[in-house]
């Protein structure tokens, strides 16, 4: 994601520009749908659109942009972020109510995204690897993997889920989680080492030996 364009558009944009704050929508989208996609409660598939989480977030997000400080520390794309899953635990909190509060932790900034679970990243791991083929290995895999992702930290978790799997840099899961870079590099460097046995795995042939 180009950083100047973020700049040049965000400065367009608190002049009345429209089309600066279209074009800056759909800059980010695809990365603000997958990121609500990846986050959103099962229970709820059927009851929330990902796109309608982003659509409300965006119609927050184009109020609050004429007045967010010039000298902001955070990276507009890391506040968009933050902003949108403030969002989707508002959504999911008017869905499921005080269920949510043991799922959402707060973060600098005054906001609060919903916490990956282990079942929720297992299920993330499994969809993107191409083996086990069969459902009963496939069931003991996965909770093979929850179970080595529980022994994570909550934070680990998240860092797994936004280095892994969302693309972010180091800096800019630092920046979302309000940690430092250099312990979120060290959290996601031994979380990787934690979980590579259970995520062997995942590998194509593994176990085929015992077959």
């Amino acid at each position: 994601m180009d950083a100047d364009r973020d700049s040049h558009l965000l400065d367009r944009s608190r002049t009345g520009d429209e089309s600066a704050v279209e074009e800056l929508f759909q800059t980010h989208q695809s990365r603000l749908l997958r990121l609500v996609d990846l986050r959103l409660d099962a229970r709820l598939r059927s009851r929330i659109d990902p796109l309608d989480v982003v659509q409300e977030a965006w119609v927050e997000i184009v109020k609050r942009l004429p007045t967010r400080a010039l000298d902001d520390p955070l990276p507009l794309r890391v506040w968009l972020r933050l902003m949108t899953l403030q969002s989707l635990a508002q959504a999911q909190r008017r869905n499921l109510g005080t269920e949510m509060r043991d799922a959402q932790r707060e973060v600098a900034f005054g906001m609060s995204r919903p916490s990956v679970t282990s079942a929720g990243l297992a299920e993330v791991f499994m969809t993107s690897a191409t083996s086990p083929s069969q459902s009963a290995q496939r069931e003991e895999v996965r909770a093979s993997v929850a179970r080595a992702l529980e022994e994570l930290g909550e934070v680990d978790r998240e860092i797994v889920l936004l280095r892994h799997f969302e693309g972010l840099s180091n800096e800019d899961a630092a920046a979302e989680l309000a940690i430092d870079p250099a312990a979120a590099s060290k959290r996601f460097l031994r979380a990787l080492v934690r979980l590579r046995p259970a995520l062997a795995r995942l590998e194509p042939g593994h176990g085929a030996a015992r077959a």
